[in-house]
């Protein structure tokens, strides 16, 4: 880059091409010359958005955290210095331009600050998956050529510490909570803010005129299922125009005291990098739930915060679900009639709202006004207007629950090769069965259509620059027209709501050669089986399907692996049907009691009623001895299952199926 183009950051810097897979590259940006407003908007890096909302609102409430009990905040005048503060300490620290500063940890302010002081020092900010292993962490930190790794804690410390030697461009490791071992290359987060704060403005003032809209600001890896992890490169815009175009689907105005919860506790980081650029550009607060939420203090938290917007991965709402169905199902006949009463009239009135239907009947308002307000204030959803999901799919089952209890749930549907969302539901503009609509000024398309379904492609601004140092896997992924290929399969309804109906690379093929997608069979089996925690279709090259069944249990608090107790509601459910057990291994042994079997064969039947053709008929079944989860492998760092884990794990169970 020559010394001319020194009018940084919100400057756009010469490009030839839309696509690139160099770190240093730059790239033409997907403005049309005409279009709509949101389409159109002047693009801005994001040491510029965040530089204007904290003019703009320097004393808003940027971030918040629980420490020692009581929640510490940072107003947004206090966080832009804190950011300028560490860019200064990693430039010091030998962060070279375009080279990366990557951060293993949870959810916290010191991520954040990580995150954007790596750009404005002209770096390239690198999230890592906190479940990664060693070898994992080391690729990313390899491939992206890290001068600086900031970790949470000894954990996370000790897995870069372990590949240590392999790292020469490493210069610098920052550990932001405990004390971190005396050794020179380590250092602690008070430590690295008291460097910046001894800095000049020079370096920091030289890097942010050098940076440019259209370069690489931000890689996020894929989750690596197959093959090690893909680096996704995204500029200023990708991230910056993707954020209003979100903030102009929900019809957030910037100012308007939005409190945003988000629970993502994988650090899944092309949302969690979303939701920053979201707060920023509405000028909303972020509190950070605590890492071990699920362990039982997100409901305290959520209840002392009482959130404007909530995002939280499935297995959030699940939680709360399974919770709220044990204390229900201890209640008195009398209480469980008014809730069965009100229940009926929310869902109705949701349900209605759906269709298109404007209703508000006096018993949903009595139903509202009696029993949902308090159901919202013991949950800490009082103040809250919109509930979202996104990074795997929920159930229908959950999603209805929580229309009956007046929390209607919206899908947001994305991936990182655009930047954190594509398509988002909102209310009046929703189905049980959508991902919603694209946002505004992004196109979607399908690809080889047949039968009204084809891969869902995508275009617009939010779009991905390329695969770092990947030509060909790009070339793969974005076609020369500039659309971006997702691998699902789907059909977009007469209203433009978008439907995802298999996986590209899931599909099953049967030996008698019909493709069959096994996402929405297994969603179908859960729908119908809600004791069932995961169904996993087989049938690859196989005459018929089958299915393994998960039943839901307790999870070890510590690990996150799932235990042999089953939950109260499965226990329950055992009991109504005869044959009651406490744990798997009683539901397993001598093989499962005839009984459970006739159910689950029930449900499957009611499965198979709904098959478009006899090769989607489910024939056999088999109960699993344990629950997929992370921590045990057949669960990827973002709740997907990997198919090929789960094959080899449970293959005698598999050959037995079809012996």
């Amino acid at each position: 880059m020559t010394q001319e183009y020194t009018n940084g950051p919100d400057q756009i810097l010469p490009a030839e091409d839309y696509v690139t897979n160099n770190p240093e590259g730059c790239v033409r940006l997907r403005i049309p010359e005409n279009g709509k407003a949101i389409e159109t908007t002047a693009p801005i890096s994001v040491p510029g958005a965040l530089k204007r909302t904290a003019e703009e609102f320097p004393d808003a409430i940027a971030l918040a955290q629980k420490v020692n009990g009581k929640w510490e905040t940072i107003t947004y005048s206090e966080y832009l210095r804190r950011v300028r503060t560490c860019a200064k300490a990693f430039l010091h620290l030998g962060l070279e331009s375009r080279h990366a500063v990557c951060i293993l940890g949870f959810n916290s302010p010191e991520w954040f600050i990580s995150d954007l002081a790596a750009i404005f020092a002209g770096g390239i900010a690198v999230g890592i998956y906190t479940t990664n292993s060693s070898e994992a962490c080391y690729y990313c930190v390899e491939s992206s050529n890290a001068n600086i790794v900031v970790v949470e804690d000894e954990k996370q410390l000790e897995k870069i510490l372990s590949v240590r030697s392999r790292l020469p461009n490493v210069k610098t490791i920052v550990q932001y909570t405990g004390e971190p071992p005396n050794h020179p290359d380590i250092i602690s987060w008070k430590r690295l803010m008291e460097i910046g704060e001894q800095q000049t403005d020079d370096l920091l003032e030289d890097a942010l005129k050098h940076i440019g809209i259209n370069q690489c600001c931000t890689l996020v890896y894929t989750s690596g299922t197959v093959g090690n992890p893909k680096g996704v490169m995204l500029s200023h815009d990708n991230f910056t125009w993707d954020a209003l175009a979100i903030l102009e689907r929900l019809r957030i105005q910037k100012g308007t005291n939005e409190t945003l919860v988000s629970y993502l506790p994988l650090s899944h980081v092309a949302a969690q990098t979303v939701d920053i650029y979201i707060a920023i550009l509405a000028a909303g607060a972020i509190y950070f739930a605590d890492k071990d939420a699920l362990k039982g203090s997100l409901v305290d938290t959520l209840k002392e915060v009482q959130p404007t917007k909530f995002l939280g991965v499935p297995r959030v709402y699940e939680k709360i679900y399974e919770k709220m169905m044990q204390v229900a199902g201890q209640n008195g006949y009398l209480k469980r009639a008014i809730a069965s009463w009100a229940k009926g009239q929310a869902l109705q009135h949701h349900l209605d709202a759906m269709d298109g239907i404007k209703s508000n009947s006096y018993g949903y308002r009595l139903a509202t006004s009696l029993i949902f307000s308090k159901i919202k204030e013991a949950l800490g959803f009082r103040r809250c207007t919109f509930y979202a999901t996104a990074a795997a799919p929920l159930a229908n089952d959950i999603k209805k629950y929580f229309c009956s209890i007046d929390i209607p749930i919206m899908d947001c549907f994305g991936m990182s090769e655009a930047s954190g969302a594509h398509t988002i539901c909102i209310e009046g503009a929703t189905n049980l069965d959508t991902i919603g609509m694209p946002l505004p000024g992004v196109k979607t398309k399908l690809f080889n259509e047949e039968n009204g379904q084809g891969e869902i492609c995508m275009y617009g601004r939010h779009v991905f620059m390329g695969y770092l140092n990947e030509l060909e896997k790009t070339a793969e992924t974005l076609d020369s027209d500039g659309w971006l290929h997702t691998g699902d399969l789907g059909r977009i309804d007469e209203k433009g709501f978008v439907y995802i109906t298999g996986r590209l690379k899931e599909l099953l093929v049967t030996a008698g050669g019909e493709n069959i997608p096994p996402v929405p069979i297994e969603q179908q089996v859960k729908a119908e089986l809600p004791q069932i925690s995961n169904a996993f279709l087989v049938g690859d090259k196989r005459k018929f399907l089958s299915v393994l069944l998960t039943l839901k249990t307790e999870v070890d608090p510590d690990t996150g692996a799932p235990n042999d107790k089953l939950l109260w509601s499965v226990r329950q459910w055992l009991s109504s049907l005869g044959c009651p057990a406490e744990t798997v291994k009683e539901v397993l042994a001598g093989g499962p009691d005839k009984k459970l079997l006739d159910a689950l064969n029930e449900g499957i039947e009611r499965v198979n009623r709904q098959a478009t053709s006899n090769a989607q008929r489910i024939r056999k079944l088999a109960v699993l001895p344990a629950d997929f989860s992370i921590p045990t492998g057949e669960l990827g760092p973002t709740m997907k299952v990997k198919r090929r884990i789960v094959e080899q794990k449970y293959s005698d169970i598999i050959e037995k199926i079809y012996a």
